[in-house]
This record gives structure tokens, sequence and C-alpha cells, in this order.
């Protein structure tokens, strides 16, 4: 089969490798379209993923077409071609924090498409357990953005949002704008976005942000904001939405930052305003939930699918990505 594969720090080919076969709980997928996401950059970087080389892609959607020996006994488990979105996560459930219910920290923690062979393929084998069925009015391709909604999902379970709250949110991606539906979702009274890009900026409009600047100084907020988010993961973005939160409020560490991103805080200011931060790592029991979100139209796909690019052209999707190209950029293997 025809398969992206990060063959070493930087370099990035379209090559053919052998066909996946199913583990005895495992099926195999007929990919249909796979998105690319920042941990994709971060992979050819030479973070995240432990070895190298790996076929990466863990936003991905598709057709299952052949089904282990034992996947059958797994509750509600996919049947050769049933269309399914899948979950990327991977986790021991033995060690320390899988036990605590924390899997998204597990200490041998793995995904499809950083630690495995992921979506950027013609064909993927993952475990039957992970397979979420789409209903028949969700199209394959565009199911692939479940996955990074249930990060946004596992964002808000994080932040415990509470009614009325004053949001500011750092990026207008794909992600930023996700998590801009969630807040008007959770009851947010105001969502202030800021980004850069003007033409982010504008998406972020479309969606119905309250406002929408290039510095958080251009809104008034005295008080500052209950709830700081930031999905870029840029160090001097998130130095300037610590300094912004208000007394009682919680910042969000939410994008994924560089290994070497640094910032300060003031721990008397923590201490004296009670101020909370925290982070929101991948997925964690939140996307069945996405899933159900995303069949209720909680986002729209063709308002955040901007590129569809074929499986050949991933190294020009990666790099278009990576200029800020429109939003959601996917490869169609199918195709």
């Amino acid at each position: 089969m025809k398969a992206a594969v990060v063959q070493r720090v930087g370099e990035v080919e379209v090559t053919t490798v052998d066909d996946p076969t199913p583990g005895p709980r495992d099926v195999v997928v007929a990919v249909d379209a796979c998105g690319l996401c920042g941990t994709d950059l971060h992979i050819v970087q030479g973070e995240f993923a432990p070895t190298l080389p790996v076929i990466p892609g863990h936003e991905f959607a598709g057709v299952v077409t052949a089904v282990g020996t034992d996947a059958g006994e797994i509750p509600n488990a996919p049947r050769e071609g049933d269309r399914v979105a899948v979950d990327p996560s991977l986790y021991c459930h033995e060690c320390h924090y899988c036990r605590l219910g924390h899997n998204n920290l597990c200490e041998r923690w793995g995904a499809i498409g950083v630690s495995t062979s992921g979506g950027a393929a013609e064909y993927v084998a993952v475990p039957a357990a992970n397979c979420v069925k789409l209903p028949d009015h969700i199209a394959t391709r565009d199911a692939a953005l479940v996955e990074p909604l249930s990060c946004a999902v596992r964002g808000y379970d994080v932040l415990r949002s509470q009614l009325g709250s004053h949001v500011l949110l750092y990026g207008a991606g794909t992600m930023g704008l996700m998590m801009l539906a969630l807040a008007q979702r959770t009851g947010a009274v105001s969502v202030d976005v800021v980004d850069t890009n003007p033409d982010r900026l504008s998406l972020a409009a479309s969606l119905g942000a309250s406002t929408t600047v290039s510095s958080a100084d251009e809104v008034e907020r005295p008080y500052g904001w209950e709830l700081v988010v930031d999905a870029t993961g840029n160090a001097r973005a998130i130095q300037d939405g610590l300094d912004r939160v208000g007394a009682g409020g919680t910042f969000l560490q939410f994008g994924v930052s560089d290994y070497a991103a640094r910032a300060t805080i003031e721990p008397y200011k923590i201490y004296n305003k009670e101020i909370t931060i925290t982070g929101s790592m991948a997925v964690l029991h939140s996307y069945e939930r996405a899933a159900d979100l995303f069949a209720a139209g909680v986002i729209d796909p063709e308002f955040f699918i901007t590129d569809r690019m074929s499986l050949d052209d991933y190294p020009a999707a990666l790099d278009a990505f990576r200029g800020g190209k429109g939003l959601k950029t996917q490869v169609l293997p199918s195709s």
C-alpha cells in the first residue's frame, strides 16, 4: 500500500509499505481522510514519536475492511463494511496513572500515528475497541474531525467552565475555533479571540466571537478574564495569557508547545488571586462524546475543512499547514 512515512527528522516521503493485517482484537480500516495537525509537525521535528520511521496521522476515519479473529467479543465492535472514526489513544491500562483513571498520562502512552503506524496511508490496523461507528448522515471523510474535537472536549472537562464566564482565547486555528464553539455551548457570556492572522480572525468573527483582536490590550476587561485558554503553543501568547487571568480565574494550556518554550509566573499572584494554572493533554473519556457532539452539528465540517489533497501530496500538505494556510488540511488516501 501507499503511505506517507517520516523516515528521519525533517524527512517525509510517500512510498510503498506492506499492507497491515489485523491482530486478534483489531480491525483494518481503509482510510477515507486523514487530518494534519501540530503534532504531525512535532513528529517531523523529532519530538513525540519514540522511534522513526513512523507513518503519521492520528485524525482519521474510514471503512473497516478486515476484522481480527477475536474482535467480535468486544461490545459493539465494528464489522466489515462499517464506517468508523478512530480514537488514536493507546493506553496500557496497567500503570500507576491508568489505575488512577488518568489514562492520557499513561507511563507507556502511545497513539496511532505517533508511536505506531497511523492514518496517512491507504490502510491502518487499529484496536477494534477504538472505533466509533458513524451515523448515516455523517460523511466518512468529515468524521476525521472527531479526534481534534475530542481534544477540545477534554479541555473543557479540565476547565469545568461555569455559566456566565468571560473567556479569552489565544489562537484562531482549528483547535482555537473548536474551543470557541464549545465555549458558546457551555454558557460563556463573551469569548474574545486573539490572533495575529487577520484571515483567521475573520473566521472567528464569523463563528460569533465577541471581539477579534491582534492583542488583548484592545479589549476593555479591567478585572481580567475568568477563563484564559492558549490554543497556540506560542511562548509569547502563553506569557501574555498568564498575565490576563482575573482573580479566581483559570489559565488552560491547551496548545502544544515546543519542548524549549518557557514562560514565567508570579507565585504570590497565584496565591493572592487564587489563580489556577492547568493543562489538557490529548484525549480522555472524550472521544465518544465528541462523536455525539459532531453528529449533533456542534461544528460545521465545511467550515473547518479548507483543503483536501491527495496522499501523494502529503509533504506539500504539511508545508501548507506549517504556513498557516486555511484551517484543517486533510489528505485523502482512498482518492
